[in-house]
């Protein structure tokens, strides 16, 4: 799976001073809306090239050591994999911000989500 392979990458490639922790993200389409409704799958878009400009900003900022993003784009079923989310960097204090920070972007600027009822 593609989070194993990538914390085992963040963990090689990194220089053990500049690394304490790594939050992951994994957004699954659920069966149900937030409004309770059935869902029978999802339909994903997202601007690739937002996307890479954002990561790119967030992986300049003080104490993160990588960030990276995959977003599965196409049509969904329930239970399919949305997104994986990784950051990484020195402390809590430098990765909790950067991560909330990263996906609220996400979501609310990168992705454009249509659930099917």
């Amino acid at each position: 799976m593609m989070i194993e392979e990538w914390l085992d990458e963040v963990k090689k490639g990194t220089d053990p001073e500049q690394l304490g922790m790594i939050l992951v993200h994994n957004g699954i389409v659920r069966g149900t809306s937030k409004q309770g409704k059935e869902v029978k799958g999802m339909r994903l878009s997202f601007d690739e090239a937002k996307l890479a400009a954002v990561v790119e900003a967030q992986k300049k900022k003080e104490g993160i050591s990588t960030v990276r993003v995959w977003i599965n784009g196409g049509e969904l079923k329930v239970g399919d994999d949305l997104m994986l989310l990784l950051v990484a960097g020195r402390f809590r204090t430098d990765v909790l911000p950067v991560f909330e920070e990263t996906l609220t972007i996400i979501k609310k600027e990168i992705v454009n989500e249509e659930e099917m009822g």
